[in-house]
């Protein structure tokens, strides 16, 4: 809370909105903000560590990492989890930012049932055990996300062994390529697909190519698009490729997105402002009536 002419909260807790939308002296507006929040999965490993399937990973099989797609009842996350404070999204990023559009953000159905089958086909019929780790104060409402998700796996037979940390512990750790399956929330600065593209889906290199790529996917046709937009200056071809790698990463689920996180903020009546889609003030577009 700032004092004085202006006063306004940005971000305010969850539990306290219903208080604040109902203070006649205060408004508040919610705007989607430019970042996703998504699971990545290891699809590198030959073996997960802790997991009771010996020999292999089952997250490399495309099958399995789909039922888990599907296993999650999104809608109900929105609703009870995040009440109704995000925007549910099949995409890596967000409407505004470059490359997106309705088709890379249309998901894969909640099916329960779809998720059974798909996980008996690759070989898992009763399911497995897998590590499933979170941050528990990176994100809004992060841990109870991650343990709504698992119990919905556990209806499939997926039995996530969930362990939440603080961020200060939690981000070098899964750079340690030490999670099988993790949550991350990714901003784009740039609203720019590229930068997003670039980091979590190209495969691992040098001059931030896969920096934050922590499930290490790597997809051959990704990569060459990924280093086609990097230098293509014909805008209609660039944004055509962007909206390709969007897609790919949707068809081969590289990650399980959830939603685009929604931020309130709230202020006094008499003030006007714009709510910016990087949660950042801006000073310029501020007025007091």
């Amino acid at each position: 809370m700032l004092s004085g002419e202006i006063d306004f909260i940005l971000d305010p807790s969850p539990q306290d909105l219903v208080r604040l939308r109902a203070t006649p002296t205060l408004k508040v507006i919610d705007g989607v903000e430019n970042r996703t929040i998504f699971l990545g999965l290891d699809q590198f490993r030959d073996e997960l560590p802790g997991s009771n399937v010996k020999g292999k990973n089952p997250l490399k099989d495309v099958k399995v990492r789909k039922a888990l797609y599907q296993a999650i009842d999104i809608e109900n996350i929105h609703k009870v989890t995040m009440r109704n404070l995000s925007q549910v999204t099949g995409a890596l990023v967000a409407p505004q930012v470059n490359g997106w559009t309705e088709a890379v953000h249309k998901r894969h159905p909640y099916d329960l049932d779809a998720a059974k089958k798909l996980l008996a086909e690759a070989g898992y019929p009763q399911g497995f055990e897998v590590d499933f780790a979170c941050p528990n104060n990176r994100y809004i409402n992060d841990e109870e996300i991650c343990q709504a998700i698992t119990a919905m796996w556990a209806k499939a037979g997926v039995k996530a062994k969930l362990r939440t940390l603080p961020l200060v512990t939690y981000f070098p750790m899964i750079q340690r390529y030490e999670a099988s399956i993790y949550m991350l929330g990714w901003g784009v600065p740039t609203f720019d697909s590229l930068y997003s593209l670039q980091s979590l889906v190209r495969t691992v290199g040098t001059g931030g190519d896969g920096n934050y790529n922590v499930g290490r996917y790597s997809n051959q046709r990704m990569d060459y698009l990924v280093d086609r937009v990097k230098s293509e200056t014909d805008l209609p071809v660039r944004n055509r490729m962007l909206t390709e790698a969007l897609q790919l990463q949707n068809d081969t689920v590289a990650h399980i997105p959830l939603h685009n996180q929604i931020i309130p903020w709230a202020m006094k009546k008499n003030i006007d402002l714009v709510h910016r889609a990087d949660n950042r003030l801006d000073w310029r577009l501020i007025k007091v009536n």
